[in-house]
């Protein structure tokens, strides 16, 4: 699989962009991300969500590897739709479009991209859909050296 598909997949953990209201809950939720076409791929995450990070949660994607912006963001209501552009550390530009929606202990976006495969430009349909498994996150696991002390 090409290294900017699985990227993308990434992109969905978290994202910077404020949300209208407080939408989602905070807590301890999974998430599975997937890649629905042109090739089937999907990852499973646990995650920990603050309350300073649901707005991150909740907005278009982006992460360490994609900058991106979205023009149009409106999370209201129960609905999400984005549309926005992401760029890589390369400059290469992504259009993105997404819809989705979204309850307290549920979310769900479908993503709409444009990748470089080979050199040809690939339509990209990629889905998160997440949900709240717990009001309090579990302790962090201890570090392999506190471990070792023991």
């Amino acid at each position: 699989m090409n290294r900017p598909i699985l990227l993308l997949i990434a992109l969905f953990a978290a994202s910077p962009a404020p949300a209208a209201q407080p939408a989602i809950q905070p807590g301890y939720w999974e998430s599975t991300n997937r890649i629905v076409s042109p090739i089937r791929q999907t990852s499973t995450e646990k995650r920990c969500i603050t309350p300073a990070e649901v707005d991150k949660f909740m907005a278009g994607p982006s992460n360490r590897h994609y900058k991106c912006s979205y023009p149009t963001n409106v999370i209201s209501g129960g609905k999400i739709t984005l549309k926005g552009t992401c760029v890589s550390k390369k400059g290469r530009k992504v259009p993105i479009t997404g819809q989705g929606s979204y309850t307290p202990t549920s979310f769900n976006l479908t993503a709409d991209v444009i990748v470089e495969l080979l050199g040809l430009d690939v339509a990209v349909r990629a889905s998160t859909e997440a949900r709240r498994i717990a009001d309090a996150c579990p302790p962090p696991a201890p570090k392999a050296e506190e471990q070792a002390q023991k």
